[in-house]
């Protein structure tokens, strides 16, 4: 624990918080640590930039943090609770009360993690029910969700082709460790070719509202199924990433159920959504946008294979990972 920073330390003990936890848990991520009390999460950012994302002023993470309860209230209002600040008094450090602020966090309703999608999904404990009713909150979401002729730019072809090519020279130098290069050279290939012969179907999709702003990282472990639906940890840190066509997004978490090796759930799910929304034309897009977003997993996978803060063990499980991403993106084509 020594290793940690003096404000981590500090939030491992319970009686850093005002209800006295019995005990806290640490869950680290790239950009930020969480520390689950049990009855409440508390998400402090990492002061990083990652050129994607900057957290590295106290005044950015407590702007991202207001982002990140606000956006997230559009799917999930009865688990962002607010905003607190954590203060420094006479060497001591606390959540909320007197003294110098001196960081920020999201503080949250700690869901179960055993009801998370991907947890029960390897076990077999996800019914067709489970997914349309993940449908119909989603469909719902969307039909609300703002839209703008500058988040609208974002369904142009150009504009998909910026994040395609991206994804393809970021992964350049994975090929030979977690992507063959017949494989590259193929989804490659099969993307460029749908870009090119679909150019009338992406302004369609344009002319008609369905690019919008999203979750923006709809994957399994993004849902959680108990006694209602939730669907939170959107991303907040970068617009770009949630302006889409809603195709992808429910191409994203249909591909994830896909990775569970559970086809006829994900056609349930993506078949609620087409009736609910009266959205027919995603079905034009599903593979391809499948096979977009389980590159992008693939690609995020390998990074860690350059991380020096991943452990050999992590590493070795991240290239799985990657290798089983990327054959499922070959699958679509």
């Amino acid at each position: 624990m020594s290793k940690q920073p003096v404000l981590v330390q500090a939030l491992l003990k319970p009686e850093t918080y005002p209800h006295s936890p019995k005990k806290v848990e640490l869950v680290q991520t790239q950009m930020s640590f969480l520390f689950l009390t049990g009855d409440y999460v508390y998400k402090v950012k990492k002061p990083v930039d990652l050129g994607f994302l900057d957290y590295t002023t106290l005044e950015k993470r407590r702007f991202f943090c207001q982002q990140e309860i606000e956006l997230n209230r559009r799917l999930c209002p009865e688990i962002y609770l607010e905003v607190v600040p954590i203060v420094s008094s006479q060497g001591q450090i606390r959540l909320v009360g007197e003294g110098e602020t001196i960081e920020y966090a999201v503080k949250m309703k700690q869901l179960p993690a055993e009801q998370m999608m991907d947890r029960l999904l390897p076990q077999d404990l996800v019914m067709e029910e489970m997914v349309v009713r993940v449908a119909e909150k989603l469909a719902s979401f969307h039909d609300k969700a703002r839209t703008s002729p500058e988040i609208s730019a974002y369904g142009k072809l150009d504009a998909i082709m910026i994040n395609t090519e991206e994804n393809f020279t970021q992964t350049e130098r994975y090929m030979g460790i977690s992507i063959s290069d017949q494989k590259y050279h193929r989804i490659k290939a099969y993307t460029n070719e749908f870009l090119k012969s679909n150019k009338s179907l992406f302004q369609k999709r344009i002319a008609s509202g369905r690019i919008r702003d999203c979750h923006g990282d709809l994957h399994a472990a993004h849902v959680c199924i108990s006694n209602g639906i939730y669907i939170y940890d959107c991303i907040e840190f970068n617009d770009r990433f949630r302006y889409g066509d809603v195709a992808s997004e429910v191409a994203f978490l249909a591909m994830d159920i896909d990775r569970f090796k559970q086809a006829d759930l994900s056609q349930a799910f993506v078949n609620a959504y087409v009736s609910l929304s009266q959205d027919k034309e995603l079905l034009q897009l599903l593979n391809f946008y499948k096979c977009y977003r389980a590159y992008v997993r693939g690609k995020v996978e390998s990074f860690k294979f350059d991380d020096p803060y991943v452990s050999e063990e992590e590493k070795a499980s991240a290239l799985a990972a990657a290798r089983r991403y990327f054959e499922l993106a070959e699958s679509y084509v």
